[in-house]
């Protein structure tokens, strides 16, 4: 067998992103609007959608499911099982759309208190090509907009 350091193929890699934000607002309440359906609803999701469903089960072995509604009015349900609960530390939990329920990536929540509000970590990995995770990336973005909006403002 040929170790890998020497095999002429690069190692595969799965597409993944990172997105770091610093939110001027306390850890429990940055923690808390990823845990509370009724938070996570007023900042989830790209800009032009509203959230119709949050269903959280914030425990290990606990699921999520929310459903996003366009403006045109079509719908994108995603749901998935948290894998690690940290409170105010960590969140892990799987990550599929309905539409492509074989398609299974994971996302990383790390909550680092600072003392002028919290940092959050985010990173998305596993995902089956890189368009997946460039259009993650777009949808991450604006709802950590929406996010900071919603806490700063």
């Amino acid at each position: 067998m040929i170790p890998a350091a020497m095999n002429d193929r690069p190692l595969p890699t799965e597409p993944s992103l990172t997105i770091v934000r610093r939110i001027r607002a306390p850890l429990a309440r940055v923690y808390e609007a990823w845990t509370d359906p009724a938070r996570l609803a007023l900042w989830w999701g790209p800009h032009q959608t509203e959230v119709e469903a949050a269903e959280l089960d914030v425990r290990v072995g606990g699921a999520f499911r929310t459903v996003l509604r366009e403006e045109s009015g079509e719908r994108h349900e995603v749901s998935g099982v948290y894998t690690e609960v940290e409170p105010e530390r960590r969140l892990v939990f799987t990550w599929s759309w309905i539409s492509t329920p074989e398609r299974r990536s994971r996302v990383t929540v790390e909550f680092r208190s600072l003392a002028e509000g919290t940092e959050v970590t985010l990173t998305h990995d596993r995902f089956a090509d890189a368009e997946a995770a460039t259009r993650h990336r777009r949808g991450w973005t604006e709802s950590f907009e929406r996010l900071v909006a919603r806490l700063e403002g």
